[in-house]
């Protein structure tokens, strides 16, 4: 008779079967805060329904298989015939299509859309973060399509759609189309005026030839593709669809599909044009200006992923050290554990709170919110991703060993964090763009300085933060070279500001202490110990 080596014991329950929504504190109450009353009834039935859905076993199971069986690449069908193809598995579909349900391509369009949408996009993001690319690229191509009327009303309406629809047709018999979006060449990169992608004039009025390379071309199985291409005039937008308006295929050679660190499940591609059918979008030479809109809300998606991200990693931590036992107690408990976490859980909620701050600019609109959306997305852009995978490696430790293992769903993790900080613009290019905003755009400095100024008095730190950041903004002496720098102050004098506004006293007292009083140490679990971190912690808990 076999006898049993061991019992199996003190092992963490999966985190599965709960509200992923409701369970965020720091996020249901963006969401509460930043929503009309009237509103508010309607979008928590939403986000509550999507978070369970989230939380649930069978949609977690989709994320896990999405992104187990990355896209293949079908270039012929077996004829010999070019078809230029992606494969997706099953749960791919589904969660693009519950994604799309879910209206993350339709905030243009009803009333606190962008609150909605960036609270839905933070939660679908820790199922599985490789689906977000079209959501995202789709929703922001709106306001540069915007640019021509005529586009716009036969493009907008499918793209807001809550309907999937993967057939690829022309534009006018679809219910729903997705967007995606080239603009890089493999001898520029970030430098999106050296391309050479060439647009030649058609007889039709505003239809053109192209002929040249997209590098990196986003989600390249969708219906339609903002690109950028040298026209007579200089760097122009174009729109290229995938099928014209005759039920032909346009000509859109996919050359191969990128090998990814992370973001397994979504197709990266590269794509040559080659006699492909495009129709202008803006005026010619204007490229730039046209797609700038369709930039700017990428990477606002930039700084909600990585706030998912950030989230989901910080909710297993917890999780885990609240369940899991060791040296007589529950890790949770520890006095060092706990200050690891807490820490953690104010770098999480800092990235929600700022975010969401950003999205309600989009629906408030005015000049004011106009402005502080120039200079506060490329900061938060530039911080908020860069504070991601710190925060992914460390909930990945506070599981021990267990969390460099696949099954526990942190390496995923791990792989996805970096994305949101390369992609749209590196950290270099961010920095660069808040110098930007401040030299040429004065109205962005004042906008921030209101916004920052509402707190003022509130936290001593974070009055000396604000009084050293106007030091720094009054000599702009060899600014260039300490542009991160400038960013990164930016930014934490903004989550302080609103933190302190917004959060519960312990989590602003904790941010204060740690990122602008100097009272934190460069790696997390350096907090005051004399702060009260386990309400920190059980703020952060994953409980509905």
């Amino acid at each position: 008779m076999t006898g049993s080596t061991h019992t199996v014991s003190n092992q963490v329950p999966p985190l599965v079967g709960y509200d992923v929504f409701s369970a965020d504190r720091a996020l249901t109450a963006a969401v509460e805060r930043h929503l009309d009353p009237v509103l508010l009834d309607e979008a928590l039935g939403e986000l509550t329904g999507l978070g369970r859905a989230s939380g649930s076993a069978q949609v977690q199971e989709w994320g896990a298989q999405a992104n187990e069986n990355p896209p293949r690449l079908r270039t012929h069908d077996r004829y010999g015939n070019r078809i230029d193809e992606v494969e997706f598995h099953p749960s791919w579909h589904r969660l693009l299509g519950k994604g799309v349900a879910a209206g993350l391509t339709a905030a243009w369009n009803r009333p606190g859309g962008h609150v909605r949408r960036a609270a839905a996009f933070l939660v679908w993001t820790q199922v599985e973060a490789g689906n977000g690319c079209p959501l995202s690229m789709t929703h922001a191509a709106v306001p540069a399509l915007r640019t021509d009327p005529e586009l716009a009303a036969v493009w907008e309406p499918r793209l807001t759609s809550q309907i999937y629809d993967r057939e690829l047709r022309p534009a006018r018999q679809k219910a729903g189309a997705l967007f995606g979006m080239g603009m890089t060449e493999k001898q520029g990169g970030s430098d999106v005026r050296a391309n050479t992608t060439s647009a030649r004039p058609l007889a039709e009025a505003g239809a053109y030839e192209l002929t040249g390379h997209k590098w990196f071309c986003s989600a390249p199985m969708s219906d339609g593709f903002l690109v950028l291409a040298q026209a007579p005039d200089g760097l122009t937008c174009f729109l290229v669809p995938r099928v014209l308006e005759d039920g032909t295929r346009n000509v859109f050679l996919l050359q191969r599909l990128k090998d990814k660190l992370g973001n397994r499940s979504n197709a990266s591609s590269e794509v040559e044009f080659d006699g492909t059918w495009a129709r202008r979008v803006g005026e010619e030479g204007r490229g730039v200006r046209t797609i700038i809109e369709m930039v700017a809300a990428t990477r606002l998606d930039c700084v909600l992923g990585s706030a998912g991200l950030m989230r989901q990693a910080v909710a297993q931590a917890v999780h885990h050290c609240t369940h899991r036992e060791a040296f007589g107690g529950k890790l949770v408990d520890k006095p060092l554990m706990r200050n690891v976490l807490a820490d953690l859980a104010i770098e999480s909620e800092a990235a929600t709170t700022l975010a969401l701050r950003l999205a309600a600019a989009y629906d408030e609109g005015g000049e004011q919110e106009r402005a502080l959306l120039r200079i506060a997305v490329p900061t938060a852009k530039y911080w908020v991703t860069k504070r991601c995978p710190a925060v992914a490696v460390e909930a990945a430790e506070c599981l021990g060993g267990n969390g460099y293992v696949e099954e526990s769903g942190l390496p995923r993790l791990v792989r996805e964090s970096p994305l949101n900080s390369i992609w749209e613009g590196a950290g270099n290019v961010q920095a660069l763009d808040v110098l930007r905003a401040l030299r040429r755009e004065p109205g962005a400095l004042d906008a921030y300085l209101r916004e920052v100024g509402q707190a003022r008095g509130a936290d001593h730190r974070l009055d000396g933060a604000i009084k050293n950041l106007l030091t720094e903004l009054a000599d702009l002496e060899g600014v260039e070279g300490r542009a991160r720098r400038l960013a990164e102050r930016l930014a934490l004098v903004l989550q302080g500001s609103l933190l302190v506004r917004f959060a519960p006293p312990e989590v602003a007292d904790a941010f204060c202490a740690a990122r602008l009083g100097g009272d934190g140490g460069a790696a997390f679990g350096t907090l005051p110990h004399t702060l009260d971190l386990a309400s920190v912690v059980e703020r952060a808990r994953p409980v509905s």
